[in-house]
């Protein structure tokens, strides 16, 4: 059985060696590690994937609270291995409307064979989605719309979220709280062909180079910013010469972008498709 181990907390000397011990003492095989000292910060993040015995979970998890004791760590365990129950999401969004519901509508006909457990926003924008499809709503923005991005962490956590679905939840998580959710837990649906049209308006600058083909990405959030490999689903759609740009907006807006974002977390939620030292590859 895989599990994921993310630790984040202050850098200091001897953080990992715990960490290592622990799994190796409990028979694991490690598969991957992943470490970053984020200097201006002070802070020291890890990410180790190993293959376990089920049966072990419990003591891994355990030794894991006592290293966190130990070290002032913030550590979680979570296996992608999940049986006997369906993954539970976490739906993140700011504004737009269409793409949350996409995935919402999709939770509810069984399409997406997950759990929508949880509403996060740092605006009240899609507080009537929540109500609409009677999941629990948080907000978590200030009146400016900053957001408390340890609460968010905090909801996850309370909530046991398996994975954090960034429906156009238009701000940028810190390095902090991708690490804590670290290793294919957080997706997001960007609105642009990636790498090609990053940014905030991809949509303009591809209509600035005279594209006629344009779409979306959904990809996993990994901690260090990466837009090329981690892609887990594209969609697109041409338009005609001479289509205005509010047209093409439009449509990428209500129709492309929650068909890619659908897709892209079906895909996860079903096991298709894993990340694998930062790369997207089939499951299988």
């Amino acid at each position: 059985m895989q599990f994921i181990i993310t630790a984040v907390g202050p850098d200091h000397r001897g953080l990992a060696d715990p960490i290592v011990h622990c799994v190796t003492e409990l028979g694991a095989n490690i598969s991957e590690i992943q470490m970053f000292d984020h200097d201006e910060e002070s802070l020291f993040s890890m990410l180790t994937r190993v293959e376990l015995a089920e049966s072990k979970g419990a003591e891994l998890r355990t030794a894991a609270k006592d290293i966190s004791v130990r070290t002032g760590l913030s550590i979680r365990t979570w296996s992608p291995d999940i049986s006997g129950r369906k993954p539970r999401l976490a739906i993140c969004a700011t504004y737009r409307t269409e793409t949350p519901r996409a995935v919402l509508e999709a939770v509810q006909q069984g399409n997406i064979d997950a759990e929508a457990a949880v509403m996060i926003s740092n605006r009240e924008a899609c507080h009537c989605l929540a109500e609409e499809y009677e999941v629990p709503w948080y907000k978590i923005g200030d009146s400016d719309g900053k957001a408390d991005d340890q609460r968010l962490i905090a909801i996850c956590d309370e909530q046991q979220i398996d994975y954090v679905i960034l429906a156009r939840y238009m701000r940028i998580l810190p390095p902090a709280s991708v690490w804590q959710y670290a290793g294919g837990r957080i997706i997001n649906l960007h609105h642009g062909l990636l790498p090609g049209f990053p940014g905030m308006r991809p949509y303009h600058d591809a209509f600035a180079v005279r594209m006629l083909t344009y779409g979306a990405t959904c990809h996993f959030i990994v901690p260090e910013l990466d837009a090329g490999n981690q892609i887990i689903n594209q969609s697109t759609f041409s338009v005609p010469p001479g289509t205005t740009i509010d047209e093409i907006v439009r449509l990428g807006q209500e129709e492309n972008e929650p068909a890619c974002l659908v897709e892209g977390v079906r895909r996860v939620v079903a096991g298709e498709v894993r990340l694998h030292f930062n790369r997207v590859v089939a499951n299988g």
